[in-house]
């Protein structure tokens, strides 16, 4: 059990550097390819949520990264809304966490 503690405990320290991480290139201290980084080597936190939460957290994360090659005008979405998404995604996550702890 306190395996599944340990776990849970990692995978919301995770989440929580994760949503630091959104801070951050919200205000330009990090870049898209910083967080996708980041993001990826949350393995903790990915193992302790379903799969389909990966697969949209590294969607969103691709097209973060894609964006961040084109300026605003010529993307066909814009950086505040992904992370806006990425917000939520990080919302829906600590709620799966809790409901789900182990």
């Amino acid at each position: 059990m306190s395996h599944n503690t340990t776990a849970l405990q990692e995978s919301a320290r995770q989440l929580q550097q994760l949503r630091g991480g959104f801070e951050q290139l919200a205000h330009s201290q990090i870049s898209a390819s910083a967080l996708g980084q980041q993001a990826r080597a949350a393995t903790t936190l990915l193992q302790a949520l379903p799969p389909r939460y990966g697969e949209v957290l590294l969607n969103l994360l691709d097209r973060l990264e894609s964006s961040a090659l084109f300026t605003e005008e010529s993307c066909s979405f814009s950086q505040k809304d992904l992370l806006d998404n990425l917000r939520m995604w990080a919302d829906k996550a600590q709620a799966q966490l809790a409901a789900n702890p182990g």
